[in-house]
Protein backbone atom coordinates (compact mmCIF):
# COMPACT_ATOMS: atom_id res chain seq x y z
CA UNK A 1 0.00 0.00 0.00
CA UNK A 2 1.45 3.33 -1.04
CA UNK A 3 1.72 6.14 1.47
CA UNK A 4 1.62 9.79 0.62
CA UNK A 5 3.11 12.22 3.09
CA UNK A 6 3.43 15.98 3.22
CA UNK A 7 6.96 16.64 4.50
CA UNK A 8 7.00 20.38 4.30
CA UNK A 9 9.46 22.52 2.39
CA UNK A 10 12.56 21.95 4.53
CA UNK A 11 12.29 18.17 4.82
CA UNK A 12 11.37 17.82 1.14
CA UNK A 13 14.52 19.78 0.29
CA UNK A 14 16.62 17.44 2.47
CA UNK A 15 15.14 14.37 0.78
CA UNK A 16 15.67 15.83 -2.69
CA UNK A 17 19.27 16.75 -1.83
CA UNK A 18 20.03 13.24 -0.57
CA UNK A 19 18.74 11.74 -3.80
CA UNK A 20 20.39 14.37 -6.02
CA UNK A 21 23.76 13.80 -4.33
CA UNK A 22 23.52 10.06 -4.87
CA UNK A 23 23.33 9.10 -1.20
CA UNK A 24 20.02 7.36 -1.93
CA UNK A 25 18.50 6.12 -5.16
CA UNK A 26 14.99 7.39 -4.52
CA UNK A 27 12.82 9.40 -2.17
CA UNK A 28 11.24 6.14 -1.01
CA UNK A 29 14.65 4.84 0.03
CA UNK A 30 15.24 7.97 2.12
CA UNK A 31 11.85 7.63 3.80
CA UNK A 32 12.34 3.89 4.49
CA UNK A 33 15.67 4.68 6.14
CA UNK A 34 13.97 7.36 8.22
CA UNK A 35 11.33 4.91 9.41
CA UNK A 36 14.03 2.34 10.25
CA UNK A 37 15.83 4.95 12.35
CA UNK A 38 12.61 5.80 14.17
CA UNK A 39 12.11 2.09 14.88
CA UNK A 40 15.63 1.85 16.32
CA UNK A 41 15.10 4.94 18.46
CA UNK A 42 11.77 3.64 19.75
CA UNK A 43 13.32 0.26 20.60
CA UNK A 44 16.18 1.99 22.46
CA UNK A 45 13.68 4.16 24.32
CA UNK A 46 11.61 1.11 25.30
CA UNK A 47 14.76 -0.60 26.59
CA UNK A 48 15.72 2.50 28.58
CA UNK A 49 12.23 2.77 30.05
CA UNK A 50 12.45 -0.91 31.06
CA UNK A 51 15.76 -0.29 32.83
CA UNK A 52 14.33 2.75 34.59
CA UNK A 53 11.37 0.65 35.73
CA UNK A 54 13.77 -1.98 37.10
CA UNK A 55 15.45 0.78 39.12
CA UNK A 56 12.13 2.05 40.41
CA UNK A 57 11.14 -1.51 41.35
CA UNK A 58 14.45 -1.89 43.25
CA UNK A 59 13.78 1.34 45.13
CA UNK A 60 10.23 0.27 45.97
CA UNK A 61 11.51 -3.11 47.21
CA UNK A 62 14.24 -1.50 49.33
CA UNK A 63 17.08 -2.97 47.25
CA UNK A 64 19.22 0.15 47.51
CA UNK A 65 22.27 1.41 49.38
CA UNK A 66 22.80 4.88 50.82
CA UNK A 67 24.75 7.04 48.38
CA UNK A 68 27.25 8.02 51.09
CA UNK A 69 28.19 4.34 51.55
CA UNK A 70 28.61 3.75 47.83
CA UNK A 71 30.69 6.90 47.33
CA UNK A 72 32.90 6.13 50.34
CA UNK A 73 33.53 2.62 49.00
CA UNK A 74 34.39 3.99 45.54
CA UNK A 75 36.70 6.65 46.98
CA UNK A 76 38.55 4.02 49.00
CA UNK A 77 38.82 1.70 45.99
CA UNK A 78 40.20 4.35 43.67
CA UNK A 79 42.48 5.81 46.31
CA UNK A 80 43.96 2.34 46.80
CA UNK A 81 44.52 2.12 43.04
CA UNK A 82 46.35 5.47 43.10
CA UNK A 83 48.41 4.41 46.11
CA UNK A 84 49.40 1.16 44.35
CA UNK A 85 50.75 3.13 41.39
CA UNK A 86 53.14 5.17 43.56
Amino acid sequence: MAISAELGEKLEAVVNDLVANGRYNSKSEVLREGVRLVQEREAALAELMGEIQKGIDDIDAGRTFPAEEVFAELRAKYQAMVDDQK
